[in-house]
This record gives structure tokens, C-alpha cells and sequence, in this order.
């Protein structure tokens, strides 16, 4: 890069006091990423406010080869937000851009800029009567920027798809600052390749998303949340295939976790409890929901779905949700289980998914070759079964000391388990990214063909590499 001294003069310029701040205070908390893993230094934090703004400073980077760190709620989990320790890159958050333009409910769209908080385009949509229908734990902190650049998944992927299925349109500054304006939705269009799609999941490399039209769909006027216990995950894939073929969309969501998380929340969690009496080796958290023409009939068809998975012998134990505070009870409980498993002690996470059919035989497998790999491990896998994404953690032995096991042993079992998701065929990142956290590994298990082709789409848009240098590639 050219003299910083220079490069900042021209971008506080620029941006004004408000735009562009060099206070360490200020700068500290963004330098760390969500858990805690990377930290790095930054020459400045940079927060335009308008896309006009946001293109300026990009030609500005572009000039004295700065490197630049998108950063949305950083709530991400796998380092793709956080600068490298050279102290040389400019973290450009967009929390500023945070405007939510007027909704259009006949059309069920709505165009929202980047820094918009998931949880406040929630209650916006609601406020019409429509609904956004993607929603994750970090929904308080995680915008629209971070979610698009992530591809993010969530609860109702199951029904809906991820980002990528409910994003209708996008605004996007390119790294030579030119803005990209592909915000208008057209249902159909066949004028080359479908370049919004290619910015989505890229997490920053090749450009910086300002804003995004997205689908919305009706609010939902009833819902029903089951919880029930099972013997075993290839069970709980019966089930859900029972309950596909009982309710068809209607089912968004299908949740599974084993009994040790369960147990783990509920010691997390003040005041929790099991929703069932007994104990079982595996639970799986249901919801279907109805728009007003169907609303009448769901409790009736829930009732009658879980009664015939009795029958089909699919179930050991079931209760449904009385009210709306349990359910969102029962919807906790599911939430809780990463941060009651993060304070249990050290743990590898392991954000994967392999073909849906293979699930259960992947879990059973994987869960035994790494406990008897590693001796006084536990291996626990919870999460979305209706999209094949597993949450694949194994925790350490009792009293491990957190970062030395986590650089050694730690490292050993990742590798060891993204071994095993290859040979199932599987992908070692189903929702939160590559980022720096696994770039290693995709290099290492990637496809050369697919890799090649990325590396360069990256050099051909980006060929400074100034767009979030050290990231997935």
C-alpha cells in the first residue's frame, strides 16, 4: 500500500468525522471476531453512509491498495470479518446504511440496505402483515449485508431456502468502486449470467453489498410446535418423512438434537426444563405452520400427524405446545444449545452438511470413529435435519486448558472430521462460511476444478486483492 498517513487524510476527507474513525476505543471491540478465535488490527474504521460513499472509499482503496474488512453485525463464526494482525486493512462497517425503503405488500418484496439489523426487518415486515422468513440466534446483531455475503441458513431453510432463495434483487460497490445496481426483481431474465447469485456467499472477495430486495411471504396466523423424543437420528429422519408426507409445506421447521444437549441447556439455561418426563436418546423440535385460510385446521392436522407417527411406531414420547410462550420455550431450548455446549468447556465446532438420506448413518459413524480416535472426547450433533446441516462439535476432555488443546489436539479432530465429511460426500461449511477459519481446509479438500475457477472469478473483479484479503481463498 501507499503512505497510510496519506490514505487517511483523503479518506476522512471523504467520509468526515463521522465516516472515518482512527480512535483505538472505538476500533477495539470490532477487532475480535464472535467466538473469540481471531484478532487483528486495523489502520481505521471506516462507516459511510451512503452507497454513493461506500464507492468513493473503495476507489479511494483501490488507488493505495488498501485492503478492506466488510463487516456487518460481526457476529460470524468463522473469521470472516475480522482484519489480519498487520494493522494495514480498513474495516469498512455499514451499520450506518440502515434504511428500510417502503414495503411493497401487493408484491411481497422489500428493499433494505446493508446495515439493517435482521430482527428490525422482522418487526418492519410484521407491521404489514407479511414476514421475513429467515431467523437465527443472532438475529439481535446480524444484518442484511452479513447475511447476503454469507448465504445464510437458519430454522426455516427447510421451507424457504437460505438467503440466496429469498434474495430478489442487489446493490453492489465492485472493487474498482463502480456500483453493480441489480436491485429491481424481474422473475424472468436471460441477459447472461445471473451475476447477483455470484456475490451472494462470497463473503466480501468480490464486492461490497449496499443493499438488497427480498422476499417476503404472508404472516403466519396460527403455528404449531411440537417436541418429541426418539430413540435414535435415524428415526428422527423417519419422522420427518412422516411429516413431509402428512403436511407438505406447511412443516418449517425440523430441529434434532441428542439427550446430552438437552441436558447441557438445561443446566445452561436458569429455570429450564425438559418438555417431556422421561429421557431419550434423541429429540426433535417441530413446527408447522398455517396463513389464515388453514388456520383452523392445524391444531387438528398436528395432532393427527404426531398420533399416526405413534402408530407407525416413529415416536417414543410427544407433547404440542399450549400456547405461545411455550412454544418460544420450546424454541429456546434449541437456541441455547451452542452457548450451554461453548460453557461447558473447550469444543471444536463444526458447521457441516452431507446429501440428506446420509445423516443419520454419517452421525452414528462419525460420532464413534471420533471418540474412540480420541480418547475422553465427546462428539454431539444437533441441527437442522430437513436441510442435511449438522452442527458436528466434539468437546475436550475435562479440565483441558482451552487455547493449547484448541491450537493441537483441536486442529488434529478438525481435520479428522472433515476427512470423514468428504468421504460422505458433504460440505465442510453448510451456513456460516469459509472466511479464515477453514480457507486452510478448503484449499486442503476442495475441488481443484471449482477452486481454480473461484481463484480466478477473484483475480479477473478483484485483481489487487484488496476485497477482504485472506478470506476464503
Amino acid at each position: 500500500m501507499s503512505e497510510p498517513a496519506a490514505f487517511l487524510d483523503q479518506a476522512s476527507a471523504l467520509l468526515g468525522e463521522r465516516g472515518l474513525s482512527r480512535d483505538p476505543e472505538l476500533i477495539q471491540p470490532w477487532l475480535t471476531d464472535w467466538r473469540g478465535r481471531f484478532t487483528g488490527q486495523a489502520l481505521a474504521l471506516a462507516s459511510p453512509g451512503s452507497t454513493a460513499e461506500v464507492a468513493a472509499l473503495v476507489a479511494l482503496c483501490a488507488s493505495h491498495r488498501v485492503g478492506i474488512v466488510p463487516q456487518g453485525g460481526n457476529s460470524g463464526m468463522s473469521g470472516g470479518a475480522t482484519p489480519d494482525p498487520s494493522g494495514t486493512q480498513l474495516i469498512l462497517s455499514l451499520r450506518r446504511m440502515n434504511a428500510i425503503r417502503p414495503i411493497d405488500v401487493a408484491g411481497r418484496q422489500v428493499e433494505a440496505e446493508a446495515g439493517v439489523i435482521l430482527e428490525t426487518l422482522h418487526h418492519a415486515a410484521e407491521a404489514q402483515g407479511l414476514r421475513f422468513p429467515l431467523s437465527l440466534g443472532g438475529k439481535g446483531s446480524a444484518t442484511v449485508g452479513g447475511l447476503v455475503s454469507t448465504n445464510a441458513g437458519g430454522t426455516q431453510v427447510l421451507r424457504h431456502g437460505s438467503m440466496r432463495a429469498l434474495i430478489l434483487g442487489i446493490e453492489a460497490v465492485l472493487p474498482d468502486g463502480q456500483v453493480f445496481d441489480a436491485l429491481t426483481p424481474l422473475k424472468k431474465d436471460n441477459r447472461g449470467f445471473d451475476l447477483k447469485q455470484l456475490l451472494i456467499g462470497s463473503e466480501g472477495t468480490l464486492g461490497i453489498v449496499t443493499a438488497a430486495t427480498l422476499r417476503l411471504v404472508p404472516a403466519v396466523a396460527e403455528r404449531s410446535v411440537i417436541w418429541a423424543g426418539l430413540a435414535s437420528i435415524a428415526q428422527a429422519r423417519q419422522l420427518l418423512l412422516h411429516c413431509q408426507a402428512s403436511e407438505g409445506e406447511a412443516l418449517e421447521g425440523f430441529e434434532v438434537m441428542p439427550g446430552h444437549c438437552l441436558d447441557s441447556v438445561i443446566r445452561f439455561l436458569p429455570n429450564a426444563r425438559g418438555p417431556l418426563g422421561g429421557k431419550h436418546a434423541w429429540h426433535a423440535l417441530m413446527e408447522l405452520d398455517a396463513g389464515q385460510a388453514d388456520a383452523a385446521t392445524l391444531a387438528d392436522r398436528a395432532e393427527a400427524m404426531i398420533a399416526t407417527a405413534f402408530e407407525a411406531g416413529l415416536i417414543e414420547d410427544a407433547t404440542i405446545a399450549a400456547n405461545e410462550t411455550q412454544a418460544e420455550a420450546f424454541w429456546q431450548l434449541r437456541e441455547m444449545v451452542a452457548p450451554a455446549e461453548r460453557a461447558a468447556g473447550p469444543a471444536v465446532q463444526h458447521d457441516i452438511s452431507v446429501p440428506l438420506e446420509a445423516v443419520p448413518g454419517f452421525v452414528d459413524a462419525t460420532v464413534r470413529e471420533v471418540e474412540a480416535r480420541f480418547p475422553g472426547t465427546r462428539a454431539v450433533a444437533f441441527g437442522h435435519l430437513g436441510d442435511g446441516n449438522i452442527h458436528f462439535h466434539v468437546i475436550a476432555p475435562p479440565d483441558t486448558e482451552n487455547s493449547a488443546w484448541q491450537d493441537g489436539e483441536g486442529k488434529t479432530i478438525s481435520r479428522f472430521v472433515h476427512d470423514a465429511v468428504a468421504r460422505w460426500h458433504g460440505s465442510i461449511s453448510a451456513e456460516h462460511g469459509i472466511g479464515q477459519l477453514k480457507r486452510d481446509e478448503l484449499r486442503r479438500l476442495g475441488d481443484p476444478v471449482a477452486l481454480h475457477l473461484m481463484a480466478t472469478v477473484k483475480h479477473a473483479l478483484d485483481p489487487h486483492g484488496i476485497m477482504n484479503p485472506g478470506k476464503l481463498l
